[in-house]
């Protein structure tokens, strides 16, 4: 047996079901410094229980990341990655049903989370950081989200067609080393690197992405700060404006939102899909 089967069948079983419904992604930081969650989930326990509690609420995949990308964030070792990562891992991918992403940007952070059973990987660095991720996306047969994202703001740039040149890179990238298309999503980077202006022109321009490029949508506005600087609310009281933003995204026909609040996301879009159905 190969040692990768199970991400095989597992990301296999994700993707079949984009198109079907929108998809909910719960976010699980392991992390001491994330923006909006950083510190709550470090030990086992609290991480465990949050997966527990998501996975009841109706996620339809729980993406796990142990490196914070904030802005300004700290970068950490593989080693440090890992062992935040690891002890959480295991116990959780032998207690659920529902797939597993990693939101990493190291390959061997990924191999070793593909190989215990992860189905997804979640890469911000858009196949950047690292040059072996595309191999190990290609090799084990994981999903994998491209995610566009910038070292630093440019105010005045064309957004979209900077993501659009980024993406077209990035899948290049992605083919040379064997990746299967129909494996890929992509992700537009909300927070990362943009403007306001450039976070709701990114959001606005989803449809766009998705007829130029035929793969799914992934986007991940949950409390970011662009919501804070529309509304003012303080990050954990942005709900409001993320459940707006990404119902604004269902509409473009994003597949998958990646959020902190799963319950209130999985009873809106469910809403919002019943009366587009009627």
């Amino acid at each position: 047996m190969d040692r990768f089967d199970r991400t095989r069948a597992a990301a296999d079983s994700f993707l079949a079901k984009i198109g079907q419904k929108p998809l909910v992604m719960g976010i699980l930081n392991v992390t001491p410094d994330s923006f909006s969650d950083g510190g709550k989930f470090l030990s086992p326990e609290s991480a465990l229980a949050q997966a527990r509690v998501m996975a009841q609420a109706g996620a339809d995949i729980l993406d796990l990341g142990a490196e914070s990308t904030r802005p300004g964030f700290a970068p950490v070792s593989a080693e440090e990655e890992w062992a935040r990562l690891e002890r959480i891992l295991a116990p959780l991918i032998g207690e659920t049903s529902r797939p597993l992403s990693i939101d990493t940007t190291k390959s061997v952070i990924a191999r070793r989370a593909l190989a215990l059973g992860a189905a997804l990987i979640n890469d911000v660095s858009g196949l950047r950081g690292d040059p072996a991720m595309a191999q190990t996306a290609a090799e084990s047969g994981a999903a994998l989200v491209i995610m566009h994202s910038r070292a630093e703001v440019d105010a005045g740039l064309d957004i979209v067609a900077d993501m659009t040149a980024f993406f077209g890179q990035s899948l290049a990238l992605a083919a040379q080393a064997g990746v299967e298309r129909r494996k890929i999503l992509l992700d537009p980077g909300i927070g990362f690197g943009k403007s306001l202006a450039q976070n709701l022109r990114a959001l606005a321009a989803t449809a766009r992405l998705r007829k130029k490029f035929e793969l799914p949508i992934v986007i991940g506005a949950s409390r970011k700060s662009f919501l804070g600087a529309l509304t003012g609310a303080a990050t954990q009281d942005r709900l409001a404006a993320t459940l707006a933003a990404n119902l604004a995204g269902f509409t473009r026909g994003v597949a998958v939102f990646r959020v902190h609040d799963v319950a209130e996301h999985v009873a809106a879009l469910r809403i919002w899909s019943e009366i587009d159905r009627a």
